[in-house]
């Protein structure tokens, strides 16, 4: 571990020591919820110690707030995309259910292709969802949005690269 590590660890550890409490009850008063707000503040600072470059802290506990505000939205949407696929599968035939492990792999993977959309610009998510979702055809798209028909083609194939390969 080089000196830089060791330096920002210790930081880190510091801002754990001294703001820990802080972040909990901010995050309680958020959330309601004392389970969600350890299991948050866990993940604020485990985000803090992954990364890459270290920085001098000035203002920790407005550093915590920003971090804080990115991982309650993140997980309000999180908790709203599970809500939805949870009644979905409610009104499923059980013979129809997919079983436990499959229901984790596909809530996982509804959770990042709706991150991966976020990323896009909104005309460009409407189009993809439009085609995809309502099973409009391509040409209705192009009158709905008032766009040229290349550009919705344009358009959804930007959506599906970004589904894919989230770039």
């Amino acid at each position: 571990m080089s000196t830089t590590e060791e330096a920002s660890e210790n930081e880190i550890t510091i801002l754990y020591t001294d703001h820990h409490g802080w972040l909990k009850r901010w995050l309680y008063r958020k959330l309601g919820n004392s389970f969600d707000a350890a299991d948050l503040a866990h993940d604020i600072f485990m985000r803090l110690l992954a990364r890459e470059q270290s920085t001098v802290i000035h203002q920790p506990r407005a550093l915590l707030t920003t971090i804080a505000q990115g991982i309650v939205s993140n997980f309000y949407r999180r908790r709203k995309i599970e809500t939805a696929y949870l009644e979905t599968l409610a009104h499923l035939p059980e013979a129809q259910a997919p079983d436990p492990e499959i229901r984790v792999i596909l809530l996982e993977t509804l959770i990042e292709i709706d991150r991966r959309l976020d990323m896009l610009a909104p005309l460009v998510r409407r189009a993809f969802l439009l085609s995809q979702v309502d099973g409009m055809k391509q040409t209705d798209i192009a009158a709905e949005l008032n766009l040229s028909l290349a550009t919705v083609q344009r358009y959804i194939v930007k959506a599906v690269h970004q589904c894919y390969f989230g770039e």
